[in-house]
């Protein structure tokens, strides 16, 4: 894994983004915003899933004018107010108390379909507000809203004109004195998205908000965000993440956090390890992970459990991992740090990982 790109770091309300703080995990509310309870009732489910930086569209005055409802619900979780077409909803979006505004290039450009004047000026009059306020900013490039002037150049939404969207943006805001902005780029092309992000990352040090826009329905839009996302995260580059997916939103949250965990970025909880199954298999395995999985799954400490089947590769794997068991006929070989500890009935052996799992969490707690 290549070291972490260095980026400014930006305050987003009480969270800092960028450098080397942790990768963060967002979202975005399906609820129409101005609907105040409905909002509230998702935002509790995506905080329940884990959801650190909420975010909400702003389409009409009355979604703008029920942001600071909104914010009072979150408290000190931040919130993002998601911006198109019209710059006057941002300013009202920063007067009613959001922590970050994200415009589209695309669509805040001038009737022309280029970053004219008038849309200078209209992005000029957020970002003085915003400076004032405190406030943060996210350019949010996508490859369906390019502005027009450059898909003439470019031919289509390439990985190039969207790179040269976003610059364009960020130099027009720091000119005008306004530093504190994220980026994304995003395309439902994979490969492009890759492309456009790491020629971004290149040119820049702005923080990079990553994901693969409208990827689908969980199961195929998990496996396409995870080898998009996953990739640049391998590279060291991103700063904060959403997966985006078709349904509920604690899926693409466990999804985000499930990708942040399977790339080593950043680890909050237990990672579970299991063979498949086979004939060589001497204990009810899917039975145990399953039981295992449910029992720790309040745990929060980095800490890797393998549980194996049989004893051809089992006491090896089982060994690798901070806790672990190896199946034999009827029992288990348990491990702890590549020490064989003992040996275990089936019926205890999730008694017995349970035990392990949460001693050495404590453990954990204790030296940090």
């Amino acid at each position: 894994m290549h070291p972490r790109h260095k980026t400014r770091e930006v305050r987003i309300g009480t969270l800092v983004v960028g450098g080397e703080q942790p990768i963060r995990v967002q979202s975005l509310c399906v609820s129409k915003t101005s609907d105040i309870d409905a909002a509230r009732a998702e935002m509790r489910r995506m905080l329940d899933a884990g959801c650190e930086i909420v975010r909400v569209a702003v389409f009409d005055a009355g979604d703008a004018d029920a942001l600071g409802a909104i914010k009072e619900f979150l408290s000190d979780v931040p919130l993002v107010a998601d911006i198109h077409f019209n710059h006057k909803f941002a300013l009202t979006a920063i007067e009613q108390g959001v922590d970050k505004v994200r415009l589209n290039p695309g669509n805040i450009a001038g009737l022309s379909g280029t970053f004219d004047g008038a849309g200078r000026e209209r992005v000029k009059a957020v970002a003085d507000k915003a400076r004032a306020k405190g406030i943060a900013m996210r350019v949010g490039v996508n490859s369906g809203s390019v502005e027009k002037d450059l898909l003439e150049k470019h031919g289509w939404a390439t990985a190039g004109a969207m790179v040269e969207s976003a610059l364009r943006h960020c130099e027009f805001l720091e000119s005008a004195g306004f530093r504190d902005v994220v980026v994304s780029i995003k395309s439902t092309n994979l490969e492009q998205c890759v492309e456009a992000v790491e020629k971004f990352a290149a040119e820049t040090d702005f923080p990079l908000h990553l994901g693969i826009t409208e990827a689908g329905l969980p199961g195929y839009g998990t496996i396409k965000s995870a080898i998009g996302i996953g990739a640049l995260l391998r590279e060291g580059i991103g700063d904060t993440i959403r997966v985006s997916l078709t349904g509920d939103k604690a899926v693409e949250i466990q999804a985000a956090w499930d990708i942040l965990k399977a790339t080593g970025c950043r680890v909050r909880e237990p990672e579970i390890i299991a063979c498949p199954a086979c004939g060589r298999i001497a204990i009810d395995l899917e039975k145990v992970v399953a039981e295992v999985k449910e029992r720790v799954k309040d745990v929060r400490a980095p800490i890797r459990i393998s549980v194996l089947g049989c004893a051809v590769n089992g006491p090896g794997e089982a060994a690798e991992a901070d806790v672990g068991i190896a199946g034999e006929r009827g029992q288990g070989m348990l491990f702890r740090k590549g020490v064989f500890v003992r040996r275990v009935k089936e019926s205890e052996m999730v008694d017995e990982l349970e035990r392990e799992v949460r001693a050495l969490a404590s453990e954990m707690t204790a030296k940090a």
